[in-house]
């Protein structure tokens, strides 16, 4: 094909695309409609076919670089303004889809919230009343030898390896949360039960016999600053794994298929935002938890991110109200 029977079969495409772009320099990838931006990606795709066949077929030296100019511009526009949309989803997701998705699920994750505190407190009890009864609560390896403080326990490590420590931190409390989901699936929630309430028997248990040392008050101020975002996320990672099981075993008016796939759906979402807050809590931990502060700061650092994250669930991605509606009730 000629070059100038090829650059007029085209020319109008390239133009239009041009167009697009400029608009986009302007006003941003938010000017365009719907159907704009099909267009443009549609636009671009075809420029650099066009931009192919020119390279190919040699054609003038001024044609490849009009089309190399144009090419270089939409790629800009398409994958740039892809990449924002991107991180444009993550922000939607965090600021109004986990928190609208927690609020509908309350009730299941309030279950298994009750749970963990039930059997908490119960295992608290027992072993206070008698240090022994520890033994028919936890197995053997996760009783601990007191002869310090839980905060010099666990955090006597040099802090130039705070960032290591984090990242293992962050690692096992996503796997955690990932057996506390995945028992809801593999097992119609009986190891997700299981998992919640051995999770609460082992804090109950293990804040008695450090309240039998002496050590309740550092106990509970070691674990305040990341246990907050770190327990409440194990809560909501099994309420997650029971909606599973719960639409296998009473899908209601859905077909069970049906009922599986929106469950899916929204555990989803849910576990998203438990890695997420996981890796929060994870680096509290890691860098926060482990300094030489008073018990009163840690405890009220605690507060502060219990505020915060419960503030965040209520709060976030709620519709206001407009003031139309507001005058029409009236």
């Amino acid at each position: 094909m000629l070059e100038r029977t090829f650059a007029v079969a085209r020319q109008d495409r390239w133009q239009r695309l041009e167009t697009l772009i400029a608009l986009c320099d302007k006003k941003g990838l938010a000017a365009l409609a719907p159907a704009e931006l099909e267009e443009i990606a549609f636009l671009y795709r075809s420029v650099t076919t066009d931009l192919a066949a020119a390279q190919t077929r040699g054609y003038s030296a001024e044609l490849v670089a009009y089309l190399n100019r144009i090419t270089a511009r939409a790629y800009a526009v398409v994958h740039v303004g892809s990449a924002r949309a991107g991180w444009s989803n993550v922000a939607t997701f965090f600021a109004s889809t986990l928190p609208r998705e927690v609020r509908a699920s309350w009730r299941i994750i309030a279950a298994t919230t009750a749970l963990f505190l039930v059997a908490t407190v119960v295992s608290y009890w027992l072993v206070a009343e008698r240090t022994n009864n520890v033994y028919a609560l936890l197995p053997d390896a996760q009783i601990p030898a007191i002869s310090k403080s839980l905060h010099d326990s666990n955090f006597g490590f040099d802090r130039n390896y705070a960032p290591e420590v984090s990242s293992l931190i962050i690692t096992n409390n996503i796997k955690v949360a990932m057996v506390a989901f995945a028992g809801g699936i593999a097992t119609l929630g009986i190891a997700t039960v299981w998992a919640i309430f051995t999770n609460g028997l082992m804090l109950g248990g293990t804040a008695a016999l450090f309240t039998h040392k002496g050590f309740g008050l550092d106990f509970w101020a070691t674990i305040a600053p990341h246990g907050v975002i770190e327990l409440t996320s194990i809560q909501i990672a099994g309420a997650a794994g029971l909606q599973f099981a719960q639409a296998i075993l009473a899908p209601g008016r859905l077909r069970r298929i049906d009922a599986i796939r929106t469950a899916g759906r929204r555990a989803g979402v849910l576990m998203i935002g438990v890695a997420g807050l996981l890796v929060v809590a994870g680096m509290i931990e890691g860098f926060v938890s482990p300094q030489r502060i008073s018990i009163e700061l840690r405890l009220s650092i605690g507060a502060l991110t219990a505020v915060l994250l419960f503030s965040y669930f209520g709060l976030a991605g709620r519709e206001p109200q407009s003031s139309a509606r507001a005058l029409t009730s009236k």
